[in-house]
């Protein structure tokens, strides 16, 4: 068979599919608890023995992506709070990060003992634009350099003092990698570049160092932070869409949103941001979770009002019970009630923080009225039957009081078979399959 596999090693589950190459889609899946106590390729290779079994898969290759461990963390520092450090964040978003601090302006004592105490996989460093202020940023690679700093660090600033810094960082042993600047000049936002880096930065330092995994094998075989995978998926998803896209993902310990605009005149008008607008966007909540921050999706709740004192208490206490055991798997329909209700209420939540730009650090919010299509994606809502699933994600577009304008023709689905961090997967090296999993997502699930 002309088959590879994909496989997302997550904290809770790992996934495995097995997808045809010459654009059949699906050929099968499995999924077994992530053995992150012991050894994940255990958990991985079991997933993959029982999605293969009885197939003739031969030396199939593998496309693995990861989150196990809790992911990339990643701390920006940055000259300005609302300009270059803004700029880096979102870029860190876009990577698959989830950005644990941002700093802005030059690091003193305290400073650094807070990017030190936050514990980051990566630090992006930026300032300046091209040509612009260099001070700050130079001050800040001098201060991790004459502090000994030890943790992988991607370089993204002011593109005239970089050569410069990049030599004094590796004169006093800081691991660094260069990249274009994130903000070359005002409202200009270039993710690209320091996407990449963060890419091979988490590839060469993050998974490694994690201990997830004794030998070399795991490390050989992830290719992508796991939210950097599904990223690229949702932008293949979109290439074949006519009009706007959101996906949100509930997961266990975070709710992940992403949205994928139409460029308009916001990019170079009198509106325009002054740290870039990125039309192809993820915001990351890490309070609202259906299991390890189940608590945190009641308090959001009630904050926003969507449920009264009566309710919380009572949904409180289930979301403890969540959070203080991990493991336990729902038993019944009451218990599978609850991870429904609070799947519905971290979905609405985080999407009313992505639009209204809370998330995203953008004053005027992202504009989602022109979405075409809504993708729930996520353990429960793939779980929970179409019905179920179908109703949290109409709950979603029925949001008339969350202070966002809702999309005007949004058809929700659920990824069912979870093919976009596949699609991600193979979308540089396999893009008829890619695109075969995308059309299938597009067509109902």
């Amino acid at each position: 068979m002309n088959v590879a596999i994909c496989a997302d090693v997550g904290s809770t589950f790992t996934k495995v599919a097995v997808v045809d190459l010459d654009g059949a889609g699906l050929v099968a899946t499995a999924a077994v608890p992530t053995t992150v106590g012991s050894d994940v390729l255990r958990g991985l290779d079991a997933a993959v023995a029982v999605a293969t079994d009885g197939l003739p898969v031969g030396d199939a290759p593998w496309y693995v992506c990861s989150s196990a461990g809790g992911g990339l963390r990643l701390a920006v520092v940055g000259y300005e709070q609302l300009v270059t450090a803004q700029a880096g964040r979102r870029v860190g978003l876009s990577a698959g990060a989830n950005v644990v601090h941002v700093a802005a302006g030059r690091l003193g004592a305290a400073g650094l003992a807070a990017v030190r105490a936050a514990r980051p996989d990566v630090l992006l460093l930026v300032g300046g634009t091209d040509g612009g202020d260099a001070e700050t940023l130079t001050h800040n690679a001098t201060r991790l350099a004459r502090a000994r700093w030890r943790v992988p660090v991607v370089l993204a600033g002011n593109a005239e003092v970089r050569d410069d810094l990049v030599s004094m960082l590796v004169s006093a042993r800081v691991p660094v990698t260069v990249a274009e600047n994130v903000l070359p000049r005002i409202g200009a936002l270039a993710p690209a570049g320091a996407r990449a880096a963060i890419r091979a930065v988490f590839l060469r330092h993050v998974i490694g160092g994690k201990r997830l995994s004794r030998g070399p094998r795991f490390p050989r075989l992830v290719r992508a932070a796991t939210p950097d995978a599904v990223l690229t998926g949702v932008e293949l998803l979109a290439d074949t869409l006519d009009g706007d896209l959101a996906v949100v993902d509930v997961g266990g310990a975070t709710t992940d949103v992403y949205s994928v605009l139409t460029p308009d005149e916001r990019e170079s008008g009198p509106g325009r941001e002054v740290a870039g607008s990125l039309w192809r966007a993820r915001t990351v909540e890490g309070d609202l979770g259906v299991r390890w921050s189940a608590p945190g999706v009641v308090r959001a709740a009630v904050e926003e009002r969507l449920l009264d004192a009566a309710d919380a208490e009572v949904l409180a206490v289930a979301a403890q019970r969540r959070a203080d055991d991990p493991a336990y798997l729902p038993v019944g329909g009451a218990q599978r009630a609850v991870d429904t209700r609070l799947a519905a209420l971290a979905a609405t939540v985080a999407l009313r923080r992505h639009a209204r730009g809370a998330a995203t650090g953008e004053r005027a919010g992202r504009d989602l009225r022109d979405v075409r299509l809504l993708v729930g994606s996520g353990g429960v809502l793939r779980h929970a039957g179409s019905a179920d699933a179908a109703g949290m994600l109409a709950g979603v577009l029925a949001d008339y009081a969350g202070g966002w304008p809702l999309p005007r023709a949004a058809r929700p689905v659920v990824d069912v078979d979870y093919v976009l961090a596949a699609a991600g997967l193979l979308g540089a090296e396999q893009p008829v399959a890619a695109r075969a999993l995308v059309d299938r997502l597009r067509a109902g699930g």
